[in-house]
């Protein structure tokens, strides 16, 4: 999931507020416009959509099955980047509260958290060079915690935080939860 949200992140020209509000528009935009042209081209109403990412899409991933269980099953968040609080020069604010599930998980609880236990999230990972495993788990702990279905990979030192390594990791985890 590559986005327009995740360019203003890492571009650095803007502020952490507006990068904040931006992402909470690609969610809508992803949950009311995307979701339901997939599933119109699909012909099925109530299909389960898989989110997947690489880097800053990993977090996007992530975020997009967090927030919304009822239509996405499964993310696959490769080499995840899931801690954006860097980017906000410390001004915290509630746009990047609710867009962040490092930050609005721990507490979540009721129906939403319910129906996201039923769902799983994968996150493999190189150890290559550019990559942060330290990512990966610390996620990894946030969704243990709220005992949401999680798995962490790990595919060793081989395999570097590029395109080379997503373009064989998503076939293999698209083929096994097809």
């Amino acid at each position: 999931m590559d986005s327009v949200a995740g360019r203003a992140w890492i571009s650095g020209e803007h502020s952490g507020e507006y990068c904040s509000k931006l992402q909470n528009r690609f969610d809508a935009f992803i949950y009311r416009e995307v979701t339901p042209a997939i599933r119109r081209d699909c012909q099925a109403e109530n299909m389960e959509i898989v989110a997947a990412g690489a880097s800053i899409g990993a977090f996007n991933a992530v975020a997009t099955v967090c927030r919304h269980p009822d239509a996405f099953r499964l993310a696959i968040a490769m080499s995840g980047t899931y801690d954006l609080s860097k980017y906000l020069e410390g001004r915290f604010n509630e746009d990047f509260y609710f867009s962040s599930p490092l930050h609005f998980l721990p507490d979540l609880e009721g129906p939403l958290l319910e129906a996201l236990q039923k769902r799983m999230i994968l996150m493999p990972t190189g150890e290559g060079d550019y990559e942060d495993i330290g990512e990966s788990w610390r996620m990894a702990r946030v969704l243990g915690a709220k005992r949401i279905p999680n798995r962490v990979d790990l595919w060793g030192r081989d395999y570097h935080h590029n395109w080379n390594t997503w373009r064989e990791m998503l076939p293999k985890y698209l083929g096994e939860h097809a």
